[in-house]
């Protein structure tokens, strides 16, 4: 097979290095001239026309964020998207066709962080790029850069986004997995509406979907709960929305 072709900016000397997206395509009359123009807007862009050749990419290099295509032949774009949001925690911008209404709702349940509508305009695409990567690395207040927030024996680090069991075993989680943990830690024992969870978690499109977040919390869940059937940490409180049945700690980050 045929590598498809690379978008790269020029290169500055002393500039600082351009973003990494990897767009996931099987439309190369779509795909190619887009990477032109998301690499005249300065960022660094690999070609996939595939999930399977997606994969691979992944492979040599992790991008900062993956402009995903649904609909592909072989493996489809919510596959991998699910792959990308588990494994590695990378955000995900779907590209959809108009009519996928319900693929939207269970690209946003399965970890997406934003979907672009085709036919798009690329400036809107751009802006949307920005915004996620801005949610994506959003510095969290701490008091010391060191400090781990501690709960039931688990143990999240803001900085590096790291979640880990009480044997120090890594968990993986989706950038918008994440979020959502991160404001339970930052609001233990409050009630916590779905308005209020979705702004957090997914910004304003997923408001056209309430149950998006009814299903990361079941994600969550699943993680992080004994049995997650019976939750005992993550509690849903009816006509309210959900509570961390948690006292939260910050504790010194362990030597790595």
């Amino acid at each position: 097979m045929t590598s498809a072709p690379t978008s790269a900016p020029t290169s500055v000397p002393g500039a600082q290095s351009p973003t990494r997206l990897l767009l996931v395509d099987d439309e190369a009359t779509l795909r190619e001239p887009l990477a032109d123009y998301l690499a005249r807007q300065g960022f660094a862009v690999t070609q996939a026309e595939s999930a399977a050749h997606a994969r691979s990419r992944l492979r040599d290099e992790l991008p900062e964020l993956v402009l995903l295509d649904i609909m592909m032949p072989g493996e489809d774009g919510l596959s991998l998207c699910r792959h990308l949001s588990e494994a590695h925690g990378i955000p995900v911008i779907l590209l959809t066709a108009r009519g996928e209404a319900t693929d939207r709702i269970v690209g946003l349940e399965i970890g997406a962080d934003d979907y672009v509508v085709k036919p798009f305009e690329p400036r809107e695409l751009v802006a949307r790029i920005r915004s996620v990567l801005r949610r994506a690395s959003a510095p969290v207040a701490t008091p010391a850069d060191d400090e781990l927030f501690a709960f039931e024996g688990w143990h999240l680090d803001p900085l590096r986004r790291r979640l880990t069991d009480r044997d120090g075993v890594l968990v993986a989680i989706s950038s918008s997995e994440f979020r959502l943990l991160l404001a339970f830690l930052e609001h233990p024992r409050q009630v916590l509406d779905r308005d209020r969870l979705l702004d957090m978690v997914q910004g304003r499109e997923a408001h056209l979907f309430d149950r998006a977040v009814d299903n990361q919390i079941s994600r969550l869940r699943r993680k992080i709960e004994a049995d997650s059937r019976d939750p005992q940490l993550i509690q849903t409180v009816w006509g309210g929305g959900y509570l961390l049945a948690a006292d939260v700690r910050r504790v010194a980050a362990r030597a790595p």
